[in-house]
């Protein structure tokens, strides 16, 4: 019973997050940013630079982000009403708050890294967000 009470919350959420995404698949800006009725220009290096760009700032930005901020909340909320078992339940809410930080600073040093190798590449950064030297 516990088993299967997990693995239905983890759908659940998984459902929460995959809807609106399918609620704005009609978008005249969609994930492939050529080839498209919107836009018929053929494809080219830029529009896969385009692509990557919108799959990193998906990502980073609006998965990573709200995520870390939930399990932030989680994580205050088990602290505070810890109950009886204070010392279990706080050392676990500080290892939920450590984690959590440490995979959002992770997620951004991996984009950070990922922009500086590129732009010592010769890339001038315009595909994912970042002027940097002009």
């Amino acid at each position: 019973m516990r088993k299967t009470t997990k693995v239905l919350i983890n759908i659940i959420v998984l459902a929460i997050l995959i809807i609106p995404i399918l609620s704005l698949a009609q978008e005249t800006s969609g994930l492939i940013p050529c080839g498209t009725v919107a836009n018929p220009a053929p494809c080219d290096f830029n529009s896969f630079m385009a692509l990557i760009n919108t799959i990193i700032n998906f990502v980073l930005f609006k998965m990573a982000v709200p995520i870390a901020a939930i399990m932030f909340a989680y994580a205050g909320f088990k602290m505070v009403t810890a109950g009886g078992e204070a010392a279990h339940a706080r050392s676990e809410a500080k290892e939920i708050f450590t984690n959590t930080l440490f995979g959002l600073i992770l997620a951004v040093a991996a984009w950070l890294i990922i922009s500086t190798i590129l732009f010592i590449l010769g890339y001038d950064g315009a595909w994912i967000g970042l002027k940097v030297g002009v």
